[in-house]
């Protein structure tokens, strides 16, 4: 019957008979070459040997990552090339200028790769530039990622950059900061020491210009009065003779435990900037506090002090255990942020978000981060971060904070707050109370495929006020 049907509809229709038929033979064969090339990439994606297949675009949620060398040196293991693109003109006397594609990058890398333009062009060989590429110093990389920065040509905003160094311990905290141009040209700079006694804090500053390009050159050495920082190999080594207090310490930063700077940019040529050179390091050293302590007022932005050094020279504290560094830059006008930071075994966790002026972008659209770094470098990284602030009613200030992620960090930080450094007016900007706060984490959840629960001493900032 079927086979009736189908002669009947054959005699009755070919020409519609035979395109039925072509385009069913098609079909198939299409169907059956798709199956037999997918079957080749399969194997291919499988090779062992197989080197280089694509490219890949680093970016970052809030923009452009501004140290490539440090992402390169933390890919272990993986083949990479920077690359860059750009449009030349050829020039020809009497001719229209022709507009060239052109591509740039390190021929030794490239060939590494597989790229078959390179493989045979033996004349094109690496420069003594792009050694920083193939094999970058780790001491390098710190260097460049702890530099700073010019100040934006933004008059409007001018007058409340500032820049600054910051190192932790388990009892200090210590600031070396570069402010904006003077009516002289040369950029205002201080030095501050917040030490904690035996449950009392005190502060120590002092104060200094300097000049422009030389701090441009050389930092992150740096020499404010009698005060230096000086980056030796990995190993910072900070020096500090303030009235009232000295000091000399190391910081040792470890290769694959930095956070790369983060940089957002708002309305109005607004700026800020953030990157952690040292999660966690040795800590080593001494700071004392000496006979003429007694009576002094104030660190160089004018921050409250707490408690008395007495007028005794006091015994030397010993420092030892864990550091932290950080290095800021921006326009600080109008500017808050959350941060905080925990260690613990072989993770250091850091949390953060700024909150810019109202002309320069919403606040509500600048996402918190939220990272764990390991001996090998990142273990997970979360922009989905809730921060929430509890006050004791007596006090108004923080008597817990509670940091939530999702993502890759799936983790719950919460800090009770044990004691806190206010300094009235701001940070480095007319604003609110700038708090400086100290206390024991418990985190818990997971990070990357490892589960975390631990308790742990650390650290957070936060504004209080207007």
């Amino acid at each position: 019957m079927i086979f009736r049907l189908a002669s009947r509809s054959l005699l009755l229709h070919p020409v519609r008979a035979v395109v039925l038929g072509v385009g069913f033979g098609l079909g198939v064969g299409v169907m059956a070459t798709l199956l037999g090339v997918g079957e080749v990439v399969l194997e291919q994606a499988r090779e062992p040997a197989l080197a280089g297949g694509g490219d890949v675009v680093v970016s970052g949620v809030t923009g452009p990552v501004t140290s490539a060398r440090f992402v390169l040196q933390t890919i272990a293991g993986t083949p990479a090339s920077p690359r860059k693109r750009s449009d030349l003109f050829l020039i020809r006397p009497g001719k229209e200028a022709v507009a060239v594609r052109v591509l740039g990058g390190v021929p030794s890398l490239e060939r590494a790769l597989g790229d078959p333009e390179t493989a045979n062009a033996s004349a094109w060989q690496d420069t003594a530039a792009d050694s920083a590429w193939t094999s970058p110093k780790p001491a390098d990389v710190l260097r460049a990622m702890d530099r700073f920065h010019p100040i934006p040509d933004v008059p409007a905003r001018a007058g409340s950059w500032a820049e600054w160094l910051y190192f932790k311990g388990p009892n200090f905290y210590c600031t070396f900061l570069v402010g904006p141009r003077n009516q002289n040209g040369r950029r205002v700079a201080g030095v501050r020491l917040q030490l904690d006694r035996i449950g009392h804090v005190v502060s120590f500053g002092d104060r200094a210009d300097l000049d422009e390009a030389t701090l441009l050159a050389n930092a992150p050495d740096l020499t404010i009065g009698k005060s230096t920082v000086k980056l030796e190999g990995l190993r910072y080594h900070i020096t500090l003779d303030l009235p009232g207090a000295g000091g000399d310490f190391f910081i040792d930063a470890v290769p694959g435990r930095q956070l790369a700077p983060l940089v957002i940019r708002g309305a109005g040529g607004w700026v800020s900037g953030y990157t952690a050179p040292v999660m966690s390091g040795a800590l080593t050293g001494w700071i004392e506090v000496r006979a003429d302590a007694a009576g002094k007022a104030g660190g160089p932005d004018g921050a409250a002090r707490t408690g008395e050094a007495g007028k005794k020279s006091a015994p030397r504290i010993v420092l030892e255990g864990t550091g932290y560094h950080d290095h800021n830059w921006g326009f600080w006008k109008d500017v808050s942020w959350r941060w905080g930071q925990v260690q613990h075994d072989d993770l250091s966790y850091v949390y953060g978000r700024v909150f810019p002026p109202a002309d320069a972008a919403d606040p509500e659209r600048i996402p918190g981060f939220l990272i764990a770094l390991g001996s090998n470098g990142p273990i997970g990284y979360s922009t989905h971060v809730n921060i929430r602030e509890i006050d004791d009613p007596a006090r108004h200030l923080p008597q817990r904070i509670t940091v939530t992620s999702e993502g890759t960090l799936q983790l719950t930080m919460e800090l009770d707050v044990e004691d806190a450094i206010v300094t009235p007016g701001g940070a480095f900007a007319r604003g609110p109370d700038f708090l400086q706060l100290r206390g024991r984490y418990h985190v818990s959840g997971r990070a990357g495929d490892r589960a975390v629960d631990f308790t742990a001493q650390g650290a957070a900032e936060t504004f209080r006020g207007r």
